[in-house]
């Protein structure tokens, strides 16, 4: 793309301001520009929609409970061994988040919990999927999403410490897709004089950057039929667990949700209901205040949040890649060009374009809830200190005897 076809590009969707600066630049720069500007996807700016969303007939969900699971473990664990021992399934982690709310320059799960020895996020993940293969005796593909901020540490780490003692040609990094950010009247940003400003699509776009980045071959090539995808937050998760991938099958669902009981109706996470009789997950501000807190035999009726550790049925999955998945606006404070400087505002000054993959529980059939214990299951790392903190997790991780 040269300058005059990118000009009238730009005038045709008004974000001609994109090349307010383009006779300050280096041919380098120009160069950089044009191509930042045919590689952005100005379609999702047409789709932005600031109208709230409306919330159909919610209903509960019959979950499978802790008290099912242990009366069918065997019969559950059974399944989901088979299907592991058949390689057809395989885990995503989502890790291209950073840890500067933990207090930390880096990457996310290279953070180290440990408190006498050096013990990262990355590492305790990896013990537990090592406990998934001693019962199966094989390995299954393991798939990392990165972003272009952490990509290269987020390797390099893993190569420093030779994978963890993995089969590194199991292992498949993948950077996420990104998608650009806008003012509030849909004006894209510059980040510089000559890059359009940029910023990862959300958890929802998982499955897309997977795609794009070519792995879907390995997928095709090993027939993995079922994913396990989960977030690099819970310390205590259970990857590709067997008894959760049998009972989704048993069960005839066409993906999976890991859930934890709410410890009270304001607690902050998303709660596994049916919207139209259709699986979804309502996000807590969403929850209607009159269902939030009701109540059926003592226990709350809309109880189970999801813990961000779901089992995806691939072939669904590809239904999800048609461009139906909905853009949220995310206000942000968004480092951008203003007057000729780069200015870093403290308060939100536009929208960050995400999708969430709540979104794609909606394109399935169906969704098994199926609830874990929480202080086995469920110690997220999000804040250094407080609720879902380094320190809540280490408490649960020592109860759960593990050597910190």
């Amino acid at each position: 793309m040269d300058y005059e076809r990118a000009k009238i590009y730009l005038e045709e969707r008004g974000q001609q301001h994109l090349l307010k600066y383009y006779g300050e630049l280096s041919e380098e720069e120009r160069a950089q520009l044009l191509k930042d500007i045919e590689n952005t996807n100005f379609s999702i700016i047409k789709k932005l929609n600031k109208t709230p969303k409306k919330i159909g007939k919610i209903t509960p969900v019959n979950a499978v409970t802790v008290q099912d699971i242990k009366r069918r473990r065997l019969q559950f664990e059974s399944v989901g061994l088979n299907m592991l021992h058949e390689g057809k399934v395989a885990a995503v982690l989502l890790a291209g988040g950073q840890g500067s709310r933990l207090g930390y320059d880096g990457p996310k799960g290279t953070f180290n919990i440990g408190v006498t020895r050096e013990l990262s996020i990355f590492e305790l993940q990896m013990n537990n999927i090592f406990s998934v293969v001693k019962k199966t005796g094989r390995y299954f593909h393991l798939f990392i999403m990165t972003s272009v901020q952490n990509n290269e540490e987020t390797v390099q780490f893993f190569k420093d410490r030779k994978f963890f003692g993995y089969p590194n040609d199991l292992i498949h990094f993948f950077i996420q897709d990104v998608a650009p950010t806008c003012d509030f009247d849909g004006k894209i940003f510059l980040d510089r004089k000559n890059r359009v400003s940029l910023a990862p699509n959300g958890n929802g776009g998982w499955y897309s950057s997977l795609v794009n980045s070519g792995l879907a071959r390995v997928m095709e090539h090993e027939n993995i039929e079922w994913l396990n995808v989960y977030g690099v937050d819970n310390v205590l998760q259970k990857i590709c667990d067997p008894s959760f991938i049998g009972a989704t099958v048993l069960k005839q669902c066409r993906c999976g949700a890991k859930v934890v009981s709410k410890t009270c109706p304001e607690e902050k996470v998303g709660v596994m209901c049916n919207e139209d009789g259709k699986p979804t997950v309502l996000e807590y501000f969403e929850i209607p205040e009159h269902l939030k807190s009701k109540t059926r035999k003592g226990e709350l009726v809309y109880r189970f949040g999801v813990t961000l550790n779901y089992l995806f049925n691939v072939h669904d999955l590809n239904l999800t890649l048609s461009g139906r998945l909905p853009y949220h606006l995310a206000e942000k404070a968004i480092p951008h060009m203003e007057d000729g400087e780069r200015v870093v505002p403290n308060q939100p000054c536009g929208y960050k374009l995400e999708t969430l993959i709540v979104d794609m529980v909606k394109f399935m059939d169906s969704c098994l809830a199926y609830e874990v214990e929480r202080e086995k299951e469920f110690a997220p790392v999000k804040n250094l200190s407080g609720t879902d903190s380094v320190d809540t997790a280490r408490e649960l991780l020592a109860k759960n005897g593990i050597t910190l």
